[in-house]
C-alpha cells in the first residue's frame, strides 16, 4: 500500500444525504498520468471502453483512504485498494462519482469550481465531433434501406 501524500479529509454525501468521510490523497506523478491519460477519454460514451473507466476507477481509489474502528475502539485507516473495500466503504454510486469528482479535482488544477474548466472545454471541441460521427454512423447503419416509392406508388391496391 502506498503512503497517501499530503492527505486531506472531506466528508462526501451519498444520494440519500448521508455524509461520510475520506482521506484524499495527492497521487504520485506517473500514476497521476495515467489517470489523466485514461480518465476522460473512457468516460467518453462509444469512444472508451466500460473495463477501462473502471480500471482507473480502481487506480483513483487505491489514493482515498477511510477510518475504521474496532471492537475495542482502535482506530485504522483502511486504502481503497480493491473492489471490495470499494463497495464495503462507498455507499453507493453517487457517493463514488463525487469520491471520483473530489479526487480529480484535488489532484489537478484543470477541474474548475463550478464551471467547465478550459481542460474540459477542450476536451469536448476535440472529442465532439468524433462522438457526432460515430453517432450518426451508427444511426445510417442501423436505419433500414430507403424503398422504392415509384413502385410502391405504381402498384395497384387489392
Amino acid at each position: 500500500m502506498a503512503d497517501l501524500i499530503k492527505p486531506k479529509e472531506v466528508e462526501i454525501k451519498d444520494c440519500d444525504g448521508n455524509v461520510k468521510t475520506f482521506t484524499l490523497s495527492r497521487l504520485p506523478a506517473i500514476p497521476m498520468r495515467e489517470v489523466m491519460a485514461k480518465y476522460p477519454v473512457s468516460n467518453i460514451p462509444k469512444l472508451g471502453e466500460y473495463q477501462a473507466s473502471q480500471e482507473v476507477m480502481e487506480l483513483l481509489l487505491r489514493y482515498v483512504a477511510v477510518h475504521v474502528s474496532d471492537e475495542a475502539g482502535n482506530t485504522r485507516e483502511i486504502q481503497l485498494v480493491n473492489k471490495a473495500l470499494i463497495n464495503n466503504h462507498v455507499t453507493d454510486g453517487e457517493q463514488l462519482l463525487r469520491i471520483e469528482y473530489a479526487m480529480l479535482q484535488y489532484n489537478t488544477s484543470f477541474f474548475g469550481q463550478g464551471d467547465l474548466s478550459t481542460f474540459l472545454r477542450e476536451l469536448i471541441a476535440k472529442h465532439l465531433p468524433l462522438i457526432i460521427q460515430t453517432v450518426t454512423d451508427s444511426l445510417h447503419a442501423s436505419s433500414p434501406a430507403p424503398r422504392d416509392l415509384s413502385a410502391s406508388l405504381n402498384s395497384k391496391r387489392p
